[in-house]
C-alpha cells in the first residue's frame, strides 16, 4: 500500500553503544529452526512445509445493486506435521460491521458477508451469522484433519459492498472494486499456528499459495478485469475488441481496446443478458477483481525475460476523463521492464497487472487500485510502488499483517530506485527525502520502536517502521555491499524463499549467505535497536598528509555519508563512507582524509540518510 502521511508520534529511547548483538527470535520462531523447517543458512528446511487450498469460486455482481454472491468449493491440503482440530476461516469483509450490532432484518453493508450455507466434507455445517461478526472464526471440526489429509469445504454467501474510498468499495453507482471478497482458510504456519490476526488498518497480507478458478457474472455492457488468466475472452468480448486485447499481448505501445466512445455504443461485450467471464490463477495468494460498464480500456505488453522472451501485459481500467490513468500502460511498462532487469532484477513473475482507477492506492496479485492524481509524476510513483509489490508480498509470501517491513521497507526502497531513472537522481533524491523522511526525521526520536517489533505492537510506529526505516537499512546494505555483491545476496533471499513465507530471520540469514559475510552487526545495529540517524563532525586534526576526522553516532543507525572538503581556493572534494566504517564500533569512527590543499572547512552529508541535526556537521578550520 502506498502510505503518504508519517505520523508525528514515537515511541521508545535511545539505544546503548555495541553490546552482545545476538539476532535473538521469539520461542516459537526459534522452534521452526530447532526442528529444521528453517535453516541458519537462509534456506527453507529439508522439513519445510506450508499448506495450501484449491478454490473454485463463482460470484454474481449486478450493479448499481450492490450485493454480491457468491458460491465456492474449497479443498484445503494440511501439508503441516500437526492434527488440526479446527480451521480458522478469514472473513475481511466482517471488518465493515458495526462493532455489537447483528445484522438487521434490512441488509446493510455493515452486516458483514452472510454465510447461506457451509458443508463440512459434504455434511451440512452450523454456522450463526449474528455470532460470528469478526474477521476471524475458528470452526470446530467434527473429524480431526491429520497431516497430509485434506477437507472440502461448501461454502455459499453474500455480502453488500460498501460505499466509499477503501480498499474495496464501490467506485461509482456503476463501478465496483472487489477484493478479500470470499471465505477463505487462514495461513496455518510453522512458526505461529493460525494467524489469528484481526484485519485492521495498515495490517494487509498474508495468505496461503493457494490455486484459484473464478467466474464472475455480470450484466451485459459490463467489463471484467481481474487476477489471473482470462479464459474466455471470445466469449465475453465482441470479436473486434477481442480481437484488440489480443494483438496488446505483443504491443510495445499502448492499444486502446475499448474506448469511451466503444463503450458508450454497446460494441464491447457480447450481448447476452450477463456474461460470465473466467479467470484462473495457480499458486498465488489472492484474487481481486473490478466490474465497470464505463471504464477506458488500455492494454499493452513488455518483454520481461530476456532468456525466454516472456512478455507481461500491462493493462489499465479508468473514467476517459482521467489524463493521468491514459498515462498506466506507458509507465507501467517501463516499470516492469526496469524491475525485472535492474532492481530487484527478477523476471516479473505474473503474466499481467492492471491499474484500475480507484481510492485506496493498495496492491493486490496482478491488480492495483490506484487512485487518480493531478500531478503526473506523483500518479507514476503510486504505480511503480504499488507495482513493487509484486515481489513483496506476492511472489515472496511475507506476513504483511506481523511485519510489515517485509514487504512496505522493499516497495519504498524500489519505489525510490526507480525513480532514479524516470526523473534523475537529484529529483529522486528530493522527493524521497521530502515525501518519505523528513517528517520523521525532523521528529522527537526519544521514543523509538525497533522495527522487529511487530506490527501489531506498534500501531503508532508504522510509518517508520514500516516504510521508512527498512528501506533506509535496505540502501545501507546496498551502499555497503555494492550493487553486485546487494543483487547477488538480494537473489539469494528471493531464490529461497519465493512462493514460501519468509520471516525476518530468513532475510537476515539469506543475505549474509549471499553475500559472504557475517551480517549480524548491521541487522541488529537497523532492526533491534532504538536508533535514528543523527551523526556528529566532533573534530578534525591536521596530519602531515590532510586530516583525521572524529565522526560520533549520536542516533545510532549504521549509515553511509560522504564527507564533503572545502578548500580555499573555491574548489571541492567528497570521500565517500559507507556503512561498514561503524562494524567495530557503533558509536565512534574515525576517517582519514588525505589533501595537500588548505581547507576552508569540513561537513558531513548523509544525502537521503537525513540528519536529525546539521548543526554539528560542520567543521571549520582557524
Amino acid at each position: 500500500m502506498f502510505k503518504s502521511i508519517i505520523p508525528v508520534v514515537f515511541l521508545c529511547g535511545l539505544a546503548s553503544g555495541v553490546s552482545a548483538q545476538t539476532l535473538t527470535m521469539p520461542p516459537r520462531v526459534a522452534q521452526a529452526y530447532t526442528k529444521g523447517y528453517r535453516t541458519l543458512t537462509g534456506k527453507p528446511g529439508k522439513t519445510y512445509w506450508q499448506n495450501h487450498g484449491k478454490y473454485n469460486i463463482a460470484i454474481t455482481v449486478n450493479p448499481p445493486h450492490s450485493t454480491v454472491s457468491g458460491v465456492e468449493t474449497i479443498t484445503y491440503i494440511n501439508n503441516s506435521p500437526d492434527k488440526l482440530d479446527s480451521l480458522n476461516w478469514k472473513l475481511i469483509v466482517n471488518s465493515h460491521r458495526r462493532a455489537g450490532t447483528a445484522p438487521g432484518p434490512t441488509p446493510s453493508p455493515t452486516d458483514g458477508i452472510m454465510v447461506d450455507e457451509l458443508k463440512v466434507n459434504g455434511v451440512k455445517t452450523a454456522w450463526d451469522n449474528v455470532a460470528v461478526n469478526g474477521t476471524n472464526y475458528m470452526m470446530p471440526l467434527a473429524k480431526p484433519l491429520m497431516p497430509h489429509d485434506s477437507v472440502k469445504l461448501n461454502v455459499t454467501w453474500h455480502y453488500l459492498m460498501v460505499q466509499g474510498r477503501g480498499r474495496e468499495s464501490i467506485i461509482d453507482s456503476t463501478t465496483f472494486y472487489i477484493a478479500y471478497f470470499y471465505p477463505r482458510v487462514s495461513v496455518y504456519d510453522d512458526y505461529k499456528g493460525w494467524d489469528t490476526q484481526p484485519f485492521g488498518a495498515g495490517l494487509e497480507f498474508y495468505n496461503d499459495f493457494n490455486d484459484y478458478t473464478l467466474s464472475v457474472t455480470v450484466p451485459k455492457n459490463f467489463i471484467v478485469w481481474a487476477t489471473g488468466t482470462h479464459l474466455n475472452p471470445t466469449e465475453v468480448l465482441q470479436p473486434a475488441i477481442a480481437q484488440k486485447l489480443k494483438a496488446s499481448m505483443t504491443s510495445d505501445v499502448t492499444v486502446n481496446v475499448a474506448t469511451a466512445k466503444e463503450l458508450a455504443a454497446k460494441t464491447v461485450t457480447a450481448q447476452n443478458p450477463t456474461n460470465t467471464w473466467k479467470f484462473k490463477a495457480s499458486n498465488i495468494s489472492d484474487m481481486a477483481v473490478a466490474v465497470s460498464d464505463h471504464y477506458d480500456w488500455d492494454a499493452g505488453s513488455v518483454i520481461v525475460d530476456d532468456k525466454t522472451g516472456r512478455r507481461t501485459s500491462m493493462q489499465a481500467a479508468f473514467p476517459d476523463a482521467s489524463i493521468d490513468f491514459h498515462q498506466s500502460v506507458k509507465n507501467g511498462i517501463y516499470s516492469l521492464g526496469w524491475f525485472s532487469h535492474n532492481f530487484p532484477g527478477v523476471p516479473y513473475p505474473f503474466e499481467k497487472s492492471i491499474a484500475v482507477q480507484g481510492f485506496a492506492d493498495m496492491e493486490f496479485p496482478m491488480m492495483m487500485n490506484d487512485s487518480h492524481q493531478t500531478d503526473l509524476a506523483f500518479a507514476e510513483m503510486v504505480q511503480d510502488h504499488e507495482q513493487a509489490h509484486t515481489y513483496m508480498p506476492f511472489y515472496m509470501g511475507t506476513n504483511e499483517s506481523y511485519y510489515a517491513f517485509m514487504d512496505e521497507g522493499w516497495a519504498t526502497t524500489f519505489e525510490y530506485l526507480i525513480g532514479i531513472s524516470e526523473v534523475g537522481k537529484y529529483k529522486a533524491d528530493s522527493t524521497y527525502k521530502s515525501f518519505r523522511v523528513k517528517r520523521w526525521n525532523g521528529a522527537d526520536h526519544s521514543n523509538q520502536i525497533p522495527v522487529i517489533t511487530p506490527s501489531p505492537m506498534a500501531p503508532t510506529a508504522r510509518s517508520e517502521n514500516g516504510y521508512l526505516k527498512p528501506s533506509l537499512s535496505y540502501l545501507a546494505l546496498k551502499d555497503m555491499l555494492g550493487d553486485e555483491l546487494f543483487k547477488k545476496a538480494l537473489h539469494n533471499y528471493m531464490d529461497n524463499w519465493h512462493g514460501r513465507h519468509p520471516i525476518p530471520w530468513d532475510y537476515f540469514y539469506s543475505m549474509s549467505t549471499g553475500a559472504g559475510k557475517n551480517l549480524d552487526w548491521f541487522f541488529y545495529n537497523w532492526f533491534y535497536t532504538k536508533n535514528w540517524v543523527d551523526i556528529a563532525l566532533d573534530n578534525a586534526v591536521k596530519t602531515s598528509d590532510g586530516y583525521t576526522l572524529t565522526v560520533k553516532n549520536i542516533g545510532g543507525f549504521a549509515t553511509p555519508f560522504d564527507v564533503v572538503v572545502n578548500y580555499t581556493d573555491g574548489t571541492s572534494s567528497s570521500f565517500h563512507q559507507t556503512p561498514a566504517v561503524w562494524e567495530k564500533d557503533q558509536r565512534t569512527t574515525l576517517v582519514k582524509v588525505k589533501t595537500t590543499k588548505d581547507v576552508k572547512d569540513i561537513t558531513l552529508d548523509g544525502g537521503i540518510f537525513m540528519d536529525a541535526n546539521l548543526k554539528d556537521n560542520t567543521w571549520t578550520a582557524k
